[in-house]
């Protein structure tokens, strides 16, 4: 079955503030959607609605077909970076990552491992995540989003605190999930990610959602 995101007519205020207004949108499997819009503009909120973090005020998602209801668990085969990853800074990264796959018990200690890889990551390093520089975090968020080989993938601002050849790779791993028909929606503000890595890209503004041309 095609992986599939429906967002119809959803908002979402915090207080007075209106960051969502009415907002619809379809995404499908095997395309990367980029979401662009200045700081605070409600990008990394309608990442939150998707996963189920945040209730919506109004309007209704479906996620592989079944609707987000309030109260109800995260949407399953989503994974997701959404702001900095949290983890345990005394543990390396493996271990961190073990931790959080002993939640679920649908992956072991191979599945980890190559998820390590993908991202450039050593499994066998028993350096302290705490150590762990901006970009080796992000690469190690990275890993915890696709270890459990999820159909979808959230991904906010995944390049940030990478260098060059780190971007690059990146870069180079999302095409190959996207051809391997994973949908894949992705908040930066680095124009050439967007140019070069999405099918479609969408704008959040005042509220609103809207494609780019």
């Amino acid at each position: 079955m095609v992986s599939s995101i429906l967002i119809e007519n959803v908002s979402k205020s915090f207080g007075e503030n209106a960051v969502l207004k009415n907002v619809s949108a379809t995404f499908t499997g095997g395309k990367i959607y980029g979401i662009v819009g200045r700081n605070g503009s409600g990008k990394t909120v309608l990442m939150k609605l998707i996963c189920g973090f945040l209730p919506m005020d109004a309007g209704k998602i479906t996620v592989n077909g079944k609707a987000l209801s309030h109260g109800a668990a995260i949407p399953k085969g989503i994974g997701a970076i959404i702001e900095a990853p949290g983890f345990l800074p005394q543990y390396s990264g493996y271990k961190n990552l073990r931790f959080l796959a002993d939640i679920q018990r649908k992956i072991g200690r191979d599945e980890i491992r190559l998820a390590m890889k993908q991202v450039g990551l050593n499994p066998d390093m028993r350096k302290r995540v705490g150590t762990y520089s901006l970009g080796m975090r992000q690469r190690l968020g990275l890993a915890q989003a696709i270890m459990e080989d999820p159909p979808i993938l959230l991904l906010d601002e995944p390049m940030n605190g990478l260098d060059e050849a780190g971007i690059q790779f990146v870069r180079e791993l999302l095409q190959r999930l996207r051809n391997h028909g994973k949908l894949i929606l992705m908040a930066s503000h680095m124009k050439e990610d967007l140019d070069l890595l999405c099918d479609e890209i969408y704008r959040v503004h005042e509220g609103s959602l809207f494609p780019q041309c």
